[in-house]
């Protein structure tokens, strides 16, 4: 049984499981919105992972987050000259009301941060440290140059040891997964890696050979129980592309909260052969379109919609205000509609 565990370090609980899936759709693959300040250039080409590891550690963190009689163990990494942080919202989420947040740097010093804001639907959460100090931001790649094979190196501080550094390559790219913490799944179209990821990567970087970020460390396949036995890395890793941070980033940073598209309907994620919709609100995108209770999604935009994981995520890839065009059938027939996305905070 493949199962899917985020992958934060817990002190006195389990890590949950999730289950992944398995198909693929249309990504995030475009350049990044302009967001925070200070980024360094990247790396010449043809760089070693020895050479990435020595410029990007500077700018990772592992992240301790108390509260709720708990403490979770993650990694991180600097946005901005102006102190923002980018981790997942799993990691500090438990730490929210009333906890405290830790940022470790590699030099071991240790700063308080605060939430700026979070997304549980794309488990990104921003942290401001507290004080002036000048920390060194990560540089942040251009996605439309990724490509399945290359090299990725995934740095963080898995099961607590900080400063740690793993390399593999890009082994998928647009992989639908659920992610997230307990009560607050995440719908990611994530880049897969062989790179080794266990529990307090989560939040962490991964690189490519210039040292510049194309995703942030989420979750990884597990051959282990509901409850996330024999939850270490087994070689299947996703992260967040780095688009997707960026604009969840810019939003926070903006608003203070960060929204996602929907369509208004809710979709039944066990459904198979399509995206069964069992319920439609009154007045949203998917009723103005026609859209009924009972209707199976098998397509988006051209692309086989093979279930209702795969049609979240699809949306959730797309911005608030964009068309879909869904295909779908009903009592035998099939039809096709247009929908404009409406948003959600979360």
């Amino acid at each position: 049984m493949l199962l899917l565990a985020v992958v934060t370090g817990l002190v006195g609980g389990v890590v949950g499981a999730l289950a992944v899936d398995q198909g693929d759709q249309p990504g995030l693959l475009a350049g990044p919105p302009a967001v925070g300040s200070g980024a360094p250039a990247p790396l010449p080409r043809g760089g070693s992972v020895a050479g990435v590891a020595d410029a990007t550690l500077p700018s990772v963190v592992q992240i301790t987050a108390d509260g709720s009689g708990l403490e979770a163990t993650g990694s991180g990494f600097v946005l901005d000259s102006a102190g923002h942080v980018i981790t997942n919202n799993h990691v500090v989420s438990q730490a929210i009301d009333d906890g405290r947040i830790t940022v470790v740097f590699d030099d071991e010093s240790r700063v308080p941060a605060n939430v700026v804001g979070r997304s549980p639907a794309y488990d990104i959460a921003v942290l401001e440290l507290e004080g002036a100090a000048s920390h060194r931001p990560a540089a942040r790649a251009d996605l439309r140059q990724l490509r399945v094979g290359d090299t990725v190196i995934a740095i963080g501080a898995p099961l607590g040891l900080s400063s740690s550094v793993t390399s593999g390559i890009v082994s998928a790219l647009d992989r639908p997964v659920t992610a997230g913490g307990v009560g607050e799944v995440s719908y990611i179209n994530a880049i897969q890696t062989d790179a080794a990821i266990n529990p307090g990567n989560s939040g962490g970087p991964l690189v490519n050979l210039r040292g510049e970020v194309i995703g942030v460390n989420s979750a990884i396949a597990t051959l282990g129980g509901p409850l996330g036995g024999g939850s270490g890395s087994i070689g299947v890793g996703f992260a967040i592309p780095i688009d997707q941070v960026l604009r969840t980033a810019d939003q926070i940073l903006r608003t203070g909260q960060a929204s996602y598209p929907v369509i208004g309907a809710s979709i039944d994620v066990d459904s198979q052969g399509g995206a069964r919709l069992i319920e439609v609100e009154s007045g949203s995108p998917a009723a103005a379109a026609g859209l009924e209770v009972g209707d199976l999604v098998t397509r988006m935009d051209g692309e086989v919609v093979d279930d209702g994981i795969e049609l979240i995520v699809g949306i959730r890839s797309r911005l608030p205000g964009d068309q879909v065009t869904l295909v779908y059938q009903r009592a035998g027939d099939t039809e096709s509609v247009r929908v404009e996305l409406d948003e959600k905070v979360g």
